[in-house]
């Protein structure tokens, strides 16, 4: 570099620091920081000023807070977010019949739209204008002027320009979107992970230009530090005129024709704070750039607007939302199948919620269910109905089924709308596991109402059907009950029965016709229930072994006797003493044959002993076992109790050898063979007594029979009798002296504890003792073990003709008397969507039970046209299933899931947040509990 270039450059730096040398310093530090609170200080002033000098008593019509009432009729739900498309990709659902509202044609605003980009601020030196500094905000401003109002309908669709865009409402972009994707290749939008398909929010700043009429949108890069580089490529991608149009209608309140139109009020210049969602517009930006938009340089525009056109920016920063709730950005993540993949997402377990998600990922997976609330559904809100929630649950589960619907959504939390449903059914309120069941039902009563399009419901005095035909009086009540009841409910889930009363004694028959909301259809196996128990001869000759039995599931104890008796071929001579088993000890032996088996729960274990009848009478003694237990904590020995207690009748208690008999007598199935029981220790005892045996004499061998009795009595086993729970209170019996006890009463019950020395462990098999099955031992096996039940046969259960319970009692017109009437139920008008939910749990008064049957439920062609009575009916009767609601486990402990078929003809199973595919075999499981069906 030359000296004179240099000395030029060294010059003209001197002379730009003298020039600014405080203000340089100050930008590289608080540019930031200054001028945006310049503005708003400069834009408070200036309202102030206005204030004063223009103060009309009118102007409090339009003060903060904002009225909605006074806004236009076709203002949107303040909860309806606002979405920004492709244009081309709009018309096409529009044309294609995908966006309907009960309307021909969906209406639009046409705006003319200029895009400028304001990059940071640039500080430049006038006379050679270099580069100083860099102060403020980037932006994107699009200056939007109203043209005309035109409509899309069928093939008179406006023709707009390939990077036309347009504003739609929430709902119309979720019918849109939808419509989209069932037309599409589905397979390829589930690879599809390009940002075509991409949805993101965006903050921008509304506001209303009074001079030029215009509405500007601003973007800035301090409201967007994450997506404002996204923004700015699609708003920027050419240079020149854009149109937009506005489908939403919520411009049309910042264009009154009026001259004191809305904006015309003291809030005209305000900044709007709005959230819009952008999808599906061509974004060039790299990820790489996304954190570089501070120094950005590049501009599509003019570095500076001309003074005529510029709008005023001005404006609080702190105002409501006139447009829209800021809600929660949308989890815009790809999700388990990619972006293009609606659907497909789970529900986070709040806490015991599986029941919860379960129902709800079968509902939002019903066909024109999931239609409806992702379209308009709010304009069907009934906040009057004194039996719905005022709406708000119609609209917290349309809000939670669009997340599920939102393109590459993540797992959501359903946390909302939990508190939505406890607030009005406080038994679903903290986290107990419920009934999915249960909770169905309320959900689809509570949406009922909710979106009930009677607002006042008249009252209607039900006739008389005498000798009318049935299909008169059917229709009838169909009507009435239409009059008072109409949403997408009932147009969808809800059928008719006909259900039938006759009078046992003057046979008078009352029919009526009743609407029903779901099917809950009785297991044919609940009628019966098999039990288990442990069969114990206490003759000494056999091992304890199970037998398993049927019983009525409704019997009494007299038949759990009859039918053990015919198992176990009972000799006439013979009885059952049968006991429940709890800690090794009798708990309670059934004695009265009325009890119900209800009072037998399946975790219960029974032991049936077989006791010979001539010994009626004689005390009943029990044995229960007990063994040293070591310990290394207490020096004094501890003992526990182990295997099934033994059981027999003894009428000689004169001494203890004869106790001691009868225990051996018991014992003797339970003896090991010599080989397993002897060590080797043992084996060298046995050995030396053999031995031993040879040099004893003929007189010690007479004197040894003749003491047999002496030797049984130095027997290792020791024996007490329980006289309590504490140790202290037994009487250890002597073998040579009388049983410790007060004369035996007939039947007494005498209970003995053996205390089993660790020799006469290894010598008898103790761990048959140990063996005691449950009564009914849940299996978590996806198969039934015995014959599957048909879905028909429940069907055919449910139909059946029954008496009425002595709690339900019946009152007969002619008898004038409650009657125990006869009842039959015939289906006679069946629904779009038919939900069954099979009577798995059994509730009695003394016990609650799951029933594990395996009912075998179709899946392509459920024909229920049998069972529908009128025969003229031209409705399809025929159904294909589509969702199940599963439970595993048993009471209290179990979980839910469930399987959806989705619209790419699959099925995926939905367990908590994780969803995956599954086979179309692996559907039919024992743990199915609710069935959806839709008609074919």
């Amino acid at each position: 570099m030359s000296h004179s270039s240099k000395r030029t450059t060294i010059t003209a730096a001197i002379n730009r620091a003298l020039r600014l040398p405080v203000l340089l310093r100050l930008y590289d530090k608080t540019a930031h920081f200054l001028f945006p609170l310049l503005r708003r200080l400069i834009s408070k002033s200036i309202r102030f000023m206005d204030s004063i000098l223009f103060y009309n008593e009118d102007d409090d019509l339009y003060s903060t807070p904002f009225d909605h009432s006074f806004l236009p009729p076709s203002f949107s739900d303040p909860g309806e977010s606002i979405f920004l498309v492709p244009f081309r990709w709009w018309k096409e659902a529009v044309c294609g019949g995908g966006v309907v509202d009960g309307a021909s044609g969906v209406g639009g605003v046409l705006y003319n739209a200029t895009v400028q980009l304001n990059v940071a601020g640039k500080y430049r030196d006038n006379d050679d204008d270099d580069f100083i500094g860099v102060f403020g905000d980037s932006e994107v401003l699009v200056a939007m002027s109203r043209q005309e109002e035109s409509g899309i309908s069928g093939e008179e669709a406006d023709s707009g320009g390939e990077g036309d865009l347009a504003l739609v409402s929430e709902w119309m972009f979720f019918s849109a979107l939808k419509w989209h994707y069932d037309m599409k290749d589905v397979e390829s939008l589930l690879r599809e992970e390009g940002s075509g398909y991409d949805l993101f929010s965006s903050q921008i700043r509304l506001s209303y230009v009074r001079e030029t009429r215009q509405l500007v949108i601003k973007i800035s890069q301090k409201d967007n530090e994450v997506g404002f580089a996204k923004a700015r490529s699609i708003f920027c991608a050419k240079c020149g005129a854009l149109q937009v149009w506005d489908f939403s209608g919520q411009t049309n309140q910042l264009f009154v024709a009026d001259n004191k139109s809305y904006m015309d009020s003291g809030q005209s210049d305000e900044e709007i704070l709005l959230e819009l969602q952008i999808y599906g517009l061509s974004s060039t930006i790299r990820d790489e750039e996304r954190g570089n938009d501070d120094m950005a340089v590049e501009q599509c525009w003019v570095d500076e607007p001309s003074s005529s056109s510029s709008p005023r920016m001005n404006g609080s920063l702190d105002k409501v939302n006139l447009f829209a709730r800021v809600p929660p950005p949308f989890a815009f993540n790809s999700g388990f199948y990619g972006p293009g993949a609606l659907g497909l997402t789970g529900l986070y377990n709040l806490g015991n919620t599986c029941f919860m998600n379960s129902a709800i990922q079968c509902l939002v997976h019903t066909p024109k269910l999931v239609d409806y609330f992702l379209g308009n559904f709010r304009k069907d809100l009934n906040y009057e109905n004194p039996l719905g929630m005022n709406g708000k649950l119609a609209i917290a589960f349309g809000d939670l089924l669009r997340k599920l619907w939102t393109p590459g959504a993540t797992p959501v939390s359903p946390r909302m709308f939990k508190s939505t449903i406890s607030s009005f059914a406080p038994r679903f309120s903290g986290y107990n596991q419920h009934d999915s069941q249960e909770f169905l039902s309320f959900l689809l009563d509570g949406l009922h109402e909710d979106l009930n399009r009677v607002k006042m419901k008249p009252y209607i005095e039900t006739k008389d059907d005498d000798s009318r035909p049935d299909e008169e009086v059917a229709d009838e009540y169909w009507k009435n009950h239409l009059c008072r009841n109409d949403s997408v409910i009932v147009d969808l889930c809800q059928g008719q029965y006909r259900s039938m009363l006759v009078c046992p004694v003057c046979k008078k028959l009352s029919t009526t016709f009743d609407p029903f909301m779901y099917l809950s259809l009785p297991l044919p196996s609940s009628t019966l229930r098999k039990m288990t128990l442990t069969v114990l001869s206490c003759d000494g000759t056999t091992l304890p072994h199970p037998v398993v039995i049927t019983v009525p599931d409704d019997g009494t104890f007299k038949d759990l006797v009859m039918a053990l008796g015919e198992a176990c071929s009972l000799r006439h001579n013979e009885t059952f003493l049968i006991a429940e088993i709890f800690n090794n000890s009798i708990l309670r032996v059934l004695e009265d044959p009325d009890d119900s088996l209800g009072l037998i729960r399946d975790n219960d274990q029974l032991v049936a002993y077989i006791l010979p009848t001539e010994m009626d009478g004689s005390p009943l003694v029990v044995f229960m076992h007990q063994q040293e237990e070591k310990s290394f904590i207490h020096s004094s020995p501890s003992f526990k109790k182990f295997g099934i207690p033994l059981v027999t009748r003894i009428s000689d208690f004169s001494k203890g050898s004869e106790i001691h008999k009868e225990f051996l007598k018991l014992l003797n199935p339970f003896i090991l063979p010599v080989e397993e029981s002897l060590n080797d220790a043992s084996r060298k005892r046995a050995h030396e007594d053999e031995e031993l045996e040879d040099t004893v004499p003929d007189g010690a061998a007479n004197s040894n029979n003749e003491t047999e009795n002496d030797l049984d009595a130095h027997c290792s086993f020791e024996y007490y009798v329980e006289n309590g729970k504490s140790h202290s209170n037994w009487s250890k019996i002597e073998m040579d002296e009388p049983v410790p006890i007060p004369i035996p009463k007939l039947n007494q019950q005498i209970d003995m504890i053996v205390s089993w020395p660790e020799k006469s462990i290894q010598e008898y098999d103790t761990s048959i003792l140990s063996m005691l099955p449950e009564v009914y031992r849940t299996t978590f096996t996806s198969k039934w073990n015995q014959d599957s039940i048909s879905l028909y046969k429940c069907v055919d259960a449910f139909l059946k003709e029954e008496p009425l319970g002595p709690d339900d009692m019946w009152y007969c017109p002619n008898c004038k008397e409650h009657r125990q009437a006869i009842k039959k139920l015939d289906l006679w008008r069946l629904p779009d969507i038919l939900v069954i939910h099979l009577k798995r749990f059994s509730y009695t008064r003394f016990f609650k039970n799951k029933l594990e049957a395996f009912v075998d439920f179709p899946i392509d062609d459920f024909d229920l046209s049998n069972y529908v009575i009128p025969k003229n009916n031209m409705s399809c009767h025929r159904y294909k299933l589509y969702a199940v609601s599963n439970h595993y486990g048993g009471l209290g402990g179990g979980h839910y899931t469930a399987f959806a078929k989705h619209g790419l003809d699959r099925w995926f199973e939905f367990d908590d947040g994780r969803v995956f595919p599954v086979t179309e075999e692996q559907i039919k499981t024992q743990a199915a509990y609710v069935l959806f069906y839709k008609r074919i």
